[in-house]
């Protein structure tokens, strides 16, 4: 088996820390502190993100889309997938790094993504655009850090405590979509979700499709 190869380092601002991209053979991995944040052969549950969103927004072809965590893409492709032409689908990132790594060594994984005109890649906080409107979003996906158990920066914590999820649930439309990945199953955010007042539908995803470790996706409808 191939060795992996170190691409390129990239700090969080903010965080203290710093993201690493790494390859083997045609395998691409983001890892922070040796600890992997994700992979190129592993994004199905990222796409389930999107997918079972977007779903729900059938009746709003023009809907607002804002993608908090631009990551390997998948949670982009799949929302672009399911939305129509008259969708926009604004990315927040954060690390100035992987929006370059996207255009440069993971091209092939992004597979022109980034070109769609439905499309803007901003380099800024998610919190910063979910601040900063009432009812400007038909659906908000968060795929930051690891979820609500956070490994990166502290300062992410804030998209899922109370005050979060006011915010969010200010800037959504009326039944709009908070969609909410995370590595491991959290009970108290579930709870969370549902005492803000959220309708919440939890989904555990195999990371691969059919095998590996199961990933937890909550879709929070604001009434």
């Amino acid at each position: 088996m191939n060795a992996w190869v170190h691409l390129g380092t990239g700090p969080v601002p903010g965080g203290g820390k710093s993201l690493a991209l790494m390859q083997r053979g045609r395998e691409f991995s983001i890892v922070v502190e040796n600890k992997e944040l994700m992979n190129s052969t592993r994004g199905h549950s990222e796409e389930a993100l999107a997918s079972l969103a977007c779903t729900r927004l059938s009746e709003r072809p023009d809907a607002r889309i804002l993608i908090g965590g631009l990551g390997m893409g998948f949670t982009l492709r799949a929302a672009l997938r399911e939305l129509g032409p008259q969708a926009k689908v604004v990315v927040a990132e954060l690390v100035p790094a992987v929006a370059a790594w996207a255009r440069g060594p993971l091209a092939e994984v992004f597979r022109g993504c980034l070109d769609d005109p439905r499309v803007e890649l901003r380099e800024i906080d998610v919190n910063r655009l979910v601040q900063a409107g009432a009812e400007a979003w038909d659906a908000i996906l968060l795929d930051v850090d690891n979820g609500p158990e956070g490994l990166m920066r502290r300062a992410n914590d804030r998209l899922y405590d109370e005050w979060g999820l006011k915010r969010a649930q200010w800037a959504l439309k009326p039944g709009g979509v908070l969609g909410v990945w995370s590595g491991t199953p959290d009970r108290k955010f579930k709870a969370r979700l549902q005492r803000m007042g959220f309708a919440v539908e939890e989904t555990r995803i195999p990371a691969s499709g059919t095998s590996g470790p199961r990933h937890v996706v909550w879709i929070a409808t604001r009434g």
